[in-house]
């Protein structure tokens, strides 16, 4: 019998536990190009991931003018579209998942994807029934509202102490601290570790093993 220290642990999906980062950034850069904005350079295009897509592209586009977001928009999942079959679950994913799950963890999901999109990644990896719970951006508040987090309380009915959340980016970060929740940072992701000391996670991990070994050690 192990004790818990968190009884829900809730991943960030992209560039915590899907490795798509350089991916969605050279695609929010190829939408700009196409709706004839200014191209964002990695650093910004990167900086937007983790919020609600059309937050992220007005963030990463500001010249563009908001009559173009749609269009940009589905310029974006164009270019996604095109190397989803290109992404894959970081190495050693599945089996942090199974350790916590096998520890009686609840596991979660809160992301700025839509509900589709999350729905079909999920199913291309074949995690059906890891996941007890999601949120995605389309049907709640974006990041770093904590909104997604309180769901996943109110559903379990768990209270914020007893939640960690888990991303790669400020934002992730944020949003816990908003919702009074303790966080553990990745830098393997989209943003620099270096901007998360602020938000003070418990740990800040280097790779995927690194976190499984401090989550079977500490959560």
């Amino acid at each position: 019998m192990h004790t818990r220290n968190f009884d829900l642990i809730a991943f960030d999906w992209d560039g915590t536990l899907f490795d798509s980062t350089r991916i969605i950034v050279r695609c929010i850069q190829a939408a700009v190009r196409d709706v004839g904005g200014t191209v964002p350079t990695d650093r910004a295009a990167g900086y937007v991931i983790g919020l609600g897509l059309m937050q992220a592209l007005a963030h990463a586009a500001p010249d563009v003018p908001p009559e173009k977001y749609p269009e940009l928009g589905m310029r974006y999942r164009h270019h996604y579209a095109t190397h989803f079959n290109d992404l894959s679950l970081f190495e050693g994913v599945l089996p942090l998942l199974d350790g916590l799950k096998a520890r009686g963890h609840l596991l979660a999901v809160a992301t700025g994807k839509s509900r589709v999109g999350l729905d079909e990644a999920l199913k291309s990896v074949e995690l059906k029934g890891v996941f007890d719970a999601s949120r995605t951006a389309d049907e709640t508040a974006g990041k770093p509202n904590p909104r997604m987090l309180h769901e996943l309380m109110a559903q379990f009915d768990i209270p914020a102490e007893r939640v960690l959340m888990v991303g790669d980016t400020t934002h992730d970060l944020q949003m816990a601290l908003n919702a009074a929740c303790p966080s553990v940072g990745v830098s393997y992701g989209a943003h620099e570790p270096s901007a998360f000391v602020a938000l003070a996670p418990r740990h800040v991990a280097h790779s995927v093993q690194a976190l499984h070994d401090w989550l079977l050690a500490h959560a």
